[in-house]
């Protein structure tokens, strides 16, 4: 009898152990998607970027972690058809007067804290890497079972990407391109 509430106890502590370590949840990158708007004076475009991988990480059903690899070469324009500026913008933007892709693929973000605001609703701060520039920015992310959803707001000129942007040069009229792009993530995992 001594034996089998050791042999208990054991099992609780490590069911109970289980529960506390952390789950990560791994992103699918294949029905995920990333939204991107850049915008300026005379209109904007928009488009899509490719999650190359990503997870989620849990501890007792809390958001505790995060990172995300994002793959740069994938970026599309959406609001423009084949033939009509679509492969001239597309091209411009892997260009190095924007992220260089050639040079730099992937783009990445890893949280480093994460604090409740309601049920499931999480504001984080992280780390975004691109063009091997790595700045701090913060954002809410809401986690409904297997899906999340961000809105981030990214400055471009934090990384280096200054093309057409009116705090760098003057006199460029309506040809300012501004300096904020946003990001609208939606995650399945």
């Amino acid at each position: 009898m001594k034996n089998f509430k050791t042999i208990a106890i054991a099992l609780l502590v490590a069911v109970g152990s289980f529960s506390a370590t952390a789950q990560e949840k791994k992103v699918d990158v294949k029905t995920s998607k990333i939204n991107w708007v850049g915008k300026k004076v005379t209109g904007q475009h928009e488009g899509t970027i490719d999650l190359k991988s990503g997870v989620l990480i849990f501890k007792n059903n809390k958001l505790v972690g995060g990172n995300f690899t994002v793959d740069m070469n994938s970026i599309s324009t959406t609001d423009l058809k084949a033939g009509q500026g679509k492969e001239k913008l597309d091209g411009h933007l892997k260009a190095d007067d924007f992220f260089g892709t050639e040079k730099y693929p992937t783009a990445k973000l890893v949280f480093k804290s994460i604090g409740k605001k309601s049920d499931n609703v999480y504001s984080v701060t992280a780390d975004m890497t691109i063009k091997d520039v790595t700045n701090s920015i913060k954002f809410d992310i809401t986690v409904n079972k297997n899906n999340a959803t961000a809105a981030l707001v990214i400055d471009r000129t934090k990384y280096g990407i200054k093309f057409k942007s009116k705090n760098f040069f003057e006199g460029l009229g309506d040809n300012v391109i501004y300096d904020d792009f946003d990001l609208a993530v939606d995650l399945k995992f």
